[in-house]
């Protein structure tokens, strides 16, 4: 990952660590408080029990001159009987002192001269340490899972960003690479005629070539990156375009010593002009891009039917449904930057215009067009 997928990525981690930590940390506080002030309530609704148990067998050994026989302490549990000769009082029936909860009844009423049951307990204060034990022990397992699955989410969520961001960045080499060559080429080309202090024909002829690679170039980035309003596509006959844009690749073509046989006829189409010419010039120049020296390209245009074949590397059959995917290439054996057949595939979606492709590698590529 380079610095600024690092930056994304390490950016959305935290993020999702930092809410995912707030919500559990949220949820234990309130999972904690709802269990203590259950804790709570059991603890009082014990001694309560205990004091109560005690108080009705003192008034029972009263009412009934029998002796007096007084429960066994459970473990953690105690209690005392207060004379009311001692003449004690109690702010509190039930409150908290060195760690244990006490619980004051008065319920025996003097019977057998015992004002006081009080009843206490230790367990409250173990329950509630082994409860935030437990559930900081919880909380501890969640978070790390929760950790070790952000992890895993933000991988997943920085893949697509990952490839595209690869894609850029071999799009941008591609580009490089192909601007590399047309401006070398004019550079090269100016500094002979500067040199020769003569325009021949071969030094116009490598200039114009280098112009027209520069403005094909520009106009394929430009309807990628531009959102320009178009006139409304209407009813075109597309022969007078076609034949502009085989008059302007005649030069290359030439130059690369391929011939073009042609047979053309008028042909309605639904499309605005500028989608033509870029329709049309990104089929010729791909298909005189990888195409051999000395060998033909045949352009076929009938009614509802357009024909591209070229006698050139062909594409590998595994290859055939990537083609269309902006950035991605056939072949690295010729120039280009991956973007011609996918600007091709975009505007037939556009312009409900079925494209076909058939190939065998090295022989050709012939692409169909129906409408």
């Amino acid at each position: 990952m380079n610095n600024l997928e690092k930056k994304s990525f390490y950016s959305f981690l935290a993020l999702y660590l930092f809410s995912s930590l707030f919500f559990v940390l949220l949820s234990g506080y309130l999972y904690f408080s709802a269990q203590k002030s259950s804790l709570e309530n059991a603890t009082y609704y014990k001694l309560q029990h205990m004091a109560d148990d005690i108080a009705s067998r003192i008034i029972h050994a009263q009412m009934s001159a029998s002796e007096l026989k007084l429960p066994a302490s459970e473990e953690n549990y105690s209690y005392t009987l207060i004379q009311s000769s001692q003449k004690q009082s109690f702010a509190q029936n039930y409150f908290e002192e060195n760690d244990s909860k006490i619980l004051v009844s008065s319920a025996p009423q003097k019977h057998l001269g015992i004002q006081y049951v009080v009843v206490k307990t230790d367990l409250y204060h173990k329950e509630l340490k082994r409860l935030q034990k437990q559930i900081l022990f919880v909380m501890s397992i969640l978070f790390l899972a929760i950790v070790l699955i952000s992890w895993l989410l933000s991988k997943l969520f920085m893949r697509p960003i990952h490839e595209k961001v690869s894609q850029i960045e071999q799009f941008i080499q591609n580009i490089s690479h192909e601007l590399n060559t047309p401006i070398t080429a004019l550079q090269m080309s100016a500094k002979r005629a500067i040199q020769k202090k003569v325009y021949d024909e071969k030094i116009l002829t490598n200039i114009s070539i280098s112009t027209k690679q520069l403005y094909n170039i520009y106009r394929s980035l430009a309807y990628l990156s531009f959102h320009i309003q178009e006139q409304k596509a209407n009813p075109t006959n597309i022969k007078p375009i076609l034949e502009q844009s085989i008059a302007y690749y005649t030069e290359l073509s030439e130059a690369k010593n391929i011939a073009m046989q042609v047979d053309l006829q008028d042909a309605l189409l639904t499309i605005t002009n500028t989608k033509a010419e870029l329709l049309f010039s990104n089929l010729l120049s791909n298909a005189i891009k990888y195409s051999l020296p000395h060998t033909t390209i045949k352009i076929i245009l009938h009614e509802h039917f357009l024909s591209i074949e070229d006698e050139g590397i062909g594409i590998a059959p595994q290859k055939l449904d990537a083609i269309f995917e902006l950035y991605q290439r056939a072949s690295d054996l010729a120039g280009g930057f991956g973007v011609g057949l996918g600007i091709v595939k975009q505007i037939c979606d556009e312009h409900n215009i079925s494209i076909e492709v058939n190939s065998t590698l090295g022989e050709y590529s012939r692409f169909t067009l129906r409408w």
